[in-house]
């Protein structure tokens, strides 16, 4: 793929979890790529690594001089994470070609056969499952991802050298509306729930949106939908795509004998076309075996073997904060997530409770966004009251400023669970070994998972030797 007259691109946020797997592209492309982040990072780390030049200084002299001769050669790819004062940002849009990381991801869909994943809960995980599966069974796949896999340790997976045209899989981002800037074959709707009213406004708006993204759809296309999703987008849609209705309880491509064991569910897959019992998924959770249908269906359509679908699905480790287990050890069990929702959190921890039934559960939450923890505040509540234990941590601003009254102490009041507090990041680790908790879940989308590896270290070595 290239783009006529660029020979050069430059990211500003390239350490964004979307911005880095476009700049993995352009660089495997063969294009000089160097970009300009706030903060480095373990991800950033790896970019270097990988020959690209990152500057942290919001400074257009710390730009590498080969992107300043020409700038008609050079094509920026911004993200609206960067605030409209930075320095870079307005040096770049008085002298060269800005686009952003959703019309450039538009782009690179338009010209390939694009299976698109949407979704305010699952994508990440979902799309991630498809390619997977298709690459098992021998597809050329590239996708672009918003985590890191951990069979590829990457959020971006290259195509081998075949004869077949690649296959691009994408996470197709609803904030910002960056999604209808795609051009699918195939659409995923994982769910719909109201989220970043920021953004949309209101849940009509938002609903209005997966729509136009449908409707993206030609009526070669085809579009696989969970139920939930369809009924609240109105099962007619108006459009000439082929449709797939799954769901847990669908009356579609559904799964039976689901089992919940720790680590490991094992399901049935029932869809129209096949049927395939016993499969085994390594990642847990009522949810993922949900987004594994989906997954499924979409390879049994392009060819995919039962045999290829049951190794497929079986070898899947899953995305990085995405029900990531740390910690098995009987009464030393620890798991992280990227739950931000009250229908995330829900999820998450009624599949914890239905591997860990009689276990204490204690959760760490640090709410994402004081939009978010406004407008959903009682769904918080009540879905972190499914722990026996809740600690709160201070709300992650991300890109908000602090709205007066909106604070993490206002969902207290509406967990119904016998144990609550309140503690800033500093106090974790001394809190935890205090409460020595038995299952323990860290959940949020700020900046949490930097706890992380000091708490799996814990856990870990207070579990006993042979349980581990």
């Amino acid at each position: 793929m290239t783009f006529k007259g660029i020979n050069k691109v430059y990211f500003l946020g390239i350490g964004g979890i979307g911005m880095s797997a476009l700049a993995r592209w352009f660089r495997h492309e063969g294009y000089p790529v160097a970009g300009y982040d706030k903060t480095p990072s373990p991800l950033t780390e790896e970019l270097e690594k990988e020959g690209m030049l990152i500057s942290f200084v919001d400074s257009a002299a710390d730009v590498p001089f080969e992107f300043t001769t020409d700038p008609d050669e050079v094509l920026v790819v911004w993200t609206p994470a960067i605030p409209k004062d930075s320095v870079l940002l307005n040096f770049f849009e008085a002298h060269y070609q800005m686009k952003k990381r959703s019309e450039v991801l538009g782009m690179i869909t338009k010209e390939f056969y694009t299976i698109a994943v949407a979704g305010t809960h699952g994508k990440t995980s979902t799309s991630s499952l498809v390619a997977h599966l298709l690459k098992s069974a021998g597809k050329p796949v590239a996708a672009f991802l918003g985590g890191i896999t951990q069979n590829y340790n990457s959020n971006l997976i290259l195509p081998g050298k075949s004869k077949e045209p690649t296959l691009v899989v994408v996470e197709a981002d609803e904030f910002d509306r960056s999604f209808l800037r795609l051009f699918p074959n195939e659409a995923v709707v994982t769910s719909s729930d109201p989220d970043h009213l920021d953004i949309y406004g209101d849940e009509a708006t938002i609903l209005n949106g997966f729509r136009d993204f449908i409707k993206l759809l030609d009526k070669k296309g085809k579009l696989y939908i969970q139920s939930h999703a369809w009924y609240r987008l109105g099962e007619n849609l108006g459009i000439n795509a082929g449709i797939r209705e799954y769901g847990l309880r669908s009356s579609g491509i559904h799964a039976e004998n689901i089992i919940a064991k720790p680590g490991i569910f094992l399901f049935d897959y029932i869809g129209a076309k096949v049927q395939i019992k016993g499969l085994e998924l390594h990642i847990p959770g009522f949810h993922n075996v949900e987004n594994a249908l989906a997954a499924i269906a979409i390879a049994v359509d392009h060819g995919a073997t039962e045999e290829q679908i049951r190794a497929g699905v079986k070898s899947f480790r899953g995305v990085k904060r995405r029900f990531e287990i740390h910690s098995s050890a009987p009464g030393h069990v620890y798991i992280d997530d990227y739950a931000h929702h009250p229908e995330e959190i829900k999820a998450c921890l009624s599949s914890v409770r239905a591997m860990y039934p009689t276990q204490r559960l204690t959760v760490v939450f640090q709410p994402h966004l004081f939009t978010r923890t406004r407008d959903f505040a009682a769904g918080f509540s009540e879905s972190l009251s499914l722990a026996d234990e809740v600690i709160l941590l201070d709300i992650y601003p991300a890109r908000e400023l602090p709205i007066p009254g909106v604070t993490s102490e206002m969902l207290l009041d509406g967990i119904k669970t016998g144990k609550k507090t309140l503690i800033n990041k500093a106090q974790v680790m001394d809190y935890l070994k205090e409460s020595q908790p038995e299952v323990l879940v860290t959940m949020g989308a700020g900046d949490i998972d930097r706890l992380v590896p000091g708490i799996a270290a814990w856990m870990n070595s207070n579990a006993k030797p042979e349980a581990v």
